[in-house]
């Protein structure tokens, strides 16, 4: 008897059911079971949400209460931590520790990433071409109009019209104390310049920085969990990480200026350098090497096993820090959160359903729609993290805006893989396809 494995008799194998009809005493077949089934077990296993994915929101939830806590009880411990930075002109330009936590949070990411797969995606122009031009030619501009009329109009009066952030000075100024940038005004806090601008203003810079950061390999679970193309997605995660090298920077520094927003061009390229090439050339080059000596089997099974939750762990270390910074803003205020998260919810569902609408006008099978909507959905709020981090400082409020976006991620996410599943009848499969003609 012919044994074919397809997903539902490896899955029956793996769960552990008996299938009539097989010949147990055949030594071969038994064999090709066990190889079927371990390869079967290891595709699920890399492809599900673990523990630290599947429970996003909870353990971000935990690191609120901690940060607070911590604020609380020892507040010059995170201080102490972001104070130990790279100074320029006597101010501090980048924070050590945060800078090697917001690394650990993107290098996993980035090795995971096969850039040769870029090289084929013009066998896929269509499903391609549409997330390139939700990811840079609308989802950045809806999230600025959104976040502005939420945050600046809808919420302004709730967020408090006199309510202030202090941010850092852009990354080589020196202006004098009392001097105007944008809507800035350049004051002395312990001794420090800064910036006091507008605190919905602050929290727009983060929303910005989240608009404008497509996709994170977290996309990649989301693909399959929809039963998407994963190559699709895989190339679009790639071809993403390079784009934004060159597009981060500029919609970044015109949607900052529009808002009237320091514009700290240098920080912003230092920014990229640090928090995108650095781990991008790292990942490459390790991944390369890696391959080279152990082979693809280890380092898909060992090496990437190991670095899954570092990820998680170095994002939740940031926000412990992050939230004993900003501690005092959510207890005087704990619906800050609530006005931050309406729009960025928003904003993920609107931009899914432009690309799903705009999947099926441009008839893509649903393994190749499913996956282009979700990528421009998802946001690469590790970036968005560091980049607010690098120019506005760690107790910002845009650290804390690109934050809530972290909150958010799993729940709408797994909100909208749901929503493809039930909506999989929308679209002719290929096979539907070559019968009509």
């Amino acid at each position: 008897m012919a044994f074919r494995c397809n997903p539902v008799n490896c899955g029956l194998l793996f769960s552990g059911h008996v299938l009539r009809g097989l010949n147990f005493d055949d030594e071969t077949t038994l064999e090709r079971i066990s190889d079927m089934t371990v390869e079967k077990a290891e595709q699920v296993q890399t492809k599900e949400l673990n523990v630290f994915e599947k429970y996003l929101t909870v353990w971000v939830l935990l690191c609120i209460v901690v940060g607070i806590i911590l604020g609380k009880v020892a507040p010059g411990f995170a201080k102490y931590l972001d104070g130990l930075a790279i100074y320029a002109g006597g101010a501090p330009v980048v924070s050590i520790p945060i800078a090697i936590c917001l690394f650990f949070m993107m290098y996993p990411i980035m090795v995971k990433i096969d850039f040769a797969e870029v090289l084929k995606a013009g066998r896929s122009i269509k499903p391609v071409g549409l997330t390139l031009f939700v990811n840079w030619a609308i989802k950045p501009f809806t999230m600025y109009a959104i976040a502005l009329f939420f945050l600046g109009t809808l919420f302004y009066n709730f967020i408090g019209p006199d309510a202030v952030d202090h941010v850092k000075m852009p990354f080589g100024m020196d202006l004098p104390v009392g001097a105007a940038y944008g809507v800035g005004k350049v004051i002395e806090a312990n001794g420090t310049k800064v910036l006091e601008v507008p605190l919905w203003r602050s929290y727009l810079a983060g929303c910005i920085l989240l608009g404008i950061a497509p996709c994170t390999a977290m996309v990649l679970v989301w693909g399959y969990l929809a039963k998407g193309n994963d190559g699709h997605t895989l190339v679009m995660v790639a071809i993403n990480s390079l784009s934004m090298l060159f597009l981060y920077g500029p919609l970044g520094g015109f949607l900052l200026g529009v808002g009237r927003l320091p514009v700290p061009w240098q920080a912003l390229v230092l920014s990229i350098a640090i928090y995108v090439a650095l781990p991008l050339v790292a990942g490459y080059s390790s991944r390369k090497w890696i391959i080279t000596r152990k082979g693809p089997v280890w380092f898909e099974q060992k090496f990437l096993h190991i670095l899954t939750p570092v990820t998680i762990i170095a994002l939740l270390l940031t926000l412990v820090l992050l939230f004993s910074f900003k501690g005092e803003v959510i207890i005087s205020n704990p619906l800050t959160i609530l006005w931050i998260a309406i729009p960025l919810f928003i904003q993920t569902c609107l931009i899914f359903v432009i690309g799903y609408i705009l999947a099926k006008v441009l008839k893509l099978s649903y393994a190749d729609a499913a996956p282009s909507a979700m990528i421009g959905a998802s946001n690469h709020f590790e970036v968005a993290i560091a980049t607010a981090t690098m120019l506005f400082g760690l107790s910002s409020g845009a650290a804390l805006a690109t934050v809530v976006g972290v909150l958010i991620e799993v729940p709408v996410m797994l909100m909208l893989v749901k929503i493809c599943l039930k909506t999989q009848n929308w679209f002719v499969t290929p096979a539907v396809e070559t019968a009509k003609t």
